[in-house]
Parts: structure tokens; C-alpha cells; sequence
């Protein structure tokens, strides 16, 4: 057996680079052309019902008004319900013709079987799942006072996701549905002070690329792997070290700095048109692919601008990272930041 290994371990790494070197050429041709294919034949998702978590604001917000200028039926769910309603009531203005919202927490089995429930006995049938639910965390690992505070990062970001899938899978499957799931560029970049989140992050893209290979093709899968993109998190609103909710905009700032962050508004747009399409991934702004293979194949480089840029020792202020020193001296933020994450005001109804 230690032959066989030595043997493959010899042979692999360059029959892998011969193959790649053959193949590689001609699978992107083939996957540009089955994407302008599949451009010409976009699902028309008008009158089908949409199920969005995490809808009461940022992208899972905007992905309602989006669903809703293509006429579909939505379903709202977040834990605020005064804030689904005013989404609510919006949807309806961009077109959706009908509109319910579901006040539950997605961390909670019970709950997600009633918001599956509450759907079907309302509409009968499901045709996409948008898995958008998510809270983060911005602090060392090493400052943390209570680690049992952040399991509700997995219990929402991952589990959530998880639970809703499973009682939504025989209703998609019926009408040849889709799970849209809002994972992050966080799943392979080592941000510093995020490493639970990041962590959820990776665990639902791994989650759903496996699914893919068991529920292909009775249900579509398109994994979005969004980048900075205007929500209550880069607004600064996360779990901090002593595992409470809360606003720290120096913290974003460093973690940020000069990069632009996304409208929620184009990245759902860009989201509902990559799920219309059939993709199977999305990342937004497609800039983040950069960083994708940054990652990949110069992975040292990566953790140094992070370590350089980001990260601060335990104990030390996050307006001290280099990133919040650039973003202050070039006053970027005016010109990088959507005017709504400016402001440090949270709704917590």
C-alpha cells in the first residue's frame, strides 16, 4: 500500500498539469458557449413563489424587489416582522403580486417547518429557495470573552440554511426548482477578526456543492459568493468579543478600507439574473475572481496583505490597521461606501 501511495504521489502533480494543459483550453470555450446558451433560454419566474430568508434588509431585501419587478410571489422571512412589512408593502409596488411575510428565526428547526408550512398551505408549491439569512462577527479569535456566544453564527449562517433545505426538497423537486444560497467571498479569503463567519461561509458552499451532485438535475443549484456589499454588516453590525450585537464602524473600516463596497440593489439584480439563468456560481462583483485565484495559487501573499493591512495584535484598536489609516488620509470612504452605510443607526425591532 505505501508503494501504491509513493507511486501516486510521484505520478499526480504532472499528470495533472499535462491534463489540465490539454483540457483546460478547450472546457472554457465550452463553458462560454453554454453560458451564452443558457443566456438565451432565461427562466420566467413570473407568478412563481419565492421564498427569501433574511429578507427584512440588505441583499435578501433587494432580492425581493428584484423577484417582484419579474412578477413572482413572495414569501418574506426574517425575525423582524415590522421590517418585512415595509419590504413587504415595497414588493408590492414593484409588482409582485402577491406578498406574505413569516416572522421566524432559521436557527430554530421548529421555525423553519412552520415558515415551510405557513408557505405551502398558503401557495401550495415552491419554486425557489433563496438561502440569504446570516449574522457575522468582526473580533479576534483571542479576544473572544465567550465562545459559546458565536454558535449562533453555524446555527444561522449554516444550519439555517440546512434546515431549510431539507423541508423545502420535496416541494422544489416537484416543480423542478432552485436553491439560490448567499454564501461569501469570505469562504476562501482569511479575513482576519471573521474567522467564524468566514468559517459558516465555506461550510455552506462545501454543503451545496455536494448537494448539487445529489439533487442534480431535479433542482437547480446557483451558489453566490458575494464580496462587500452595502448591509447591516459593512455597516459595521456584528458579534463583538463579548458575543453581543453590535456597531463598531472602526472595525469595518479596517476590515474594508478603500475597497468599494456593492449596492445591495446590484447585487440582487445581478443574483436573480445568474438564477434565472441556471448558473452554478456567481460572484459579485466579478471583480472578487481575482482574489479567488490569488488565494489559490499564492496563498502566502494573501495572508501577508492581511496581516500587513488588517490585522491588529489582541488588545489593540482596529482604527490602528493600516486599511482604516489609508481610508481616513484619503477620506476613499465618501466615494467607496453607499451614503447608507455612513451611518451607525441599526433597526433592532
Amino acid at each position: 500500500m505505501e508503494l501504491i501511495q509513493s507511486f501516486l504521489n510521484l505520478v499526480a502533480p504532472p499528470f495533472t498539469v499535462v491534463t489540465l494543459g490539454l483540457l483546460l483550453p478547450h472546457y472554457v470555450v465550452f463553458k462560454y458557449f453554454f453560458s451564452l446558451i443558457r443566456g438565451l433560454f432565461n427562466e420566467d419566474v413570473t407568478g412563481k413563489v419565492v421564498l427569501i430568508t433574511g429578507a427584512s434588509s440588505g441583499i435578501g431585501e433587494n432580492l425581493a424587489y428584484e423577484y417582484a419587478k419579474r412578477g413572482a410571489q413572495l414569501v418574506l422571512v426574517a425575525r423582524r416582522e415590522s421590517s418585512l412589512e415595509e419590504a413587504a408593502e415595497a414588493a408590492r409596488y414593484y409588482g409582485s403580486p402577491e406578498v406574505i411575510t413569516i416572522a421566524g428565526d432559521v436557527s430554530e428547526l421548529s421555525d423553519c417547518r412552520r415558515i415551510i408550512d405557513d408557505t405551502m398551505n398558503h401557495f401550495g408549491r415552491l419554486d425557489h429557495l433563496v438561502n440569504n439569512a446570516g449574522v457575522a462577527n468582526m473580533t479576534l479569535f483571542e479576544e473572544i470573552i465567550d465562545i459559546t456566544s458565536f454558535k449562533q453564527i453555524m446555527e444561522t449562517n449554516y444550519w439555517g440554511s440546512v434546515y431549510m433545505t431539507w423541508l423545502s426538497i420535496p416541494y422544489l423537486k416537484n416543480r423542478g426548482g432552485k436553491i439560490i444560497v448567499v454564501s461569501s467571498a469570505a469562504a476562501w479569503l482569511p479575513s482576519p477578526r471573521m474567522s467564524i463567519y468566514n468559517a459558516s461561509k465555506a461550510a455552506l458552499r462545501i454543503f451545496f456543492e455536494t448537494l448539487r451532485v445529489e439533487m442534480s438535475p431535479e433542482i437547480g443549484i446557483t451558489v453566490v459568493t458575494p464580496g462587500f456589499v452595502e448591509s447591516e454588516i459593512t455597516k459595521g453590525k456584528a458579534l463583538y468579543s463579548h458575543g453581543r450585537m453590535e456597531v463598531h464602524q472602526d472595525v469595518r473600516d479596517a476590515l474594508v478600507g478603500a475597497i468599494p463596497v456593492e449596492t445591495a440593489a446590484a447585487c440582487a439584480k445581478a443574483i436573480v439574473r445568474s438564477a434565472c439563468r441556471g448558473d452554478r456560481y456567481l460572484t459579485e462583483p466579478s471583480w472578487y475572481n481575482a482574489a479567488y485565484y490569488l488565494k489559490a495559487f499564492c496563498p502566502e501573499v494573501v495572508e501577508w496583505c492581511y496581516r500587513i493591512l488588517v490585522y491588529t495584535t489582541p488588545g489593540t484598536s482596529a482604527a490602528e490597521a493600516l486599511n482604516k489609516q489609508i481610508l481616513d488620509l484619503t477620506g476613499a470612504k465618501t466615494a467607496m461606501y453607499p451614503p447608507s452605510i455612513h451611518s451607525v443607526e441599526i433597526n433592532d425591532d
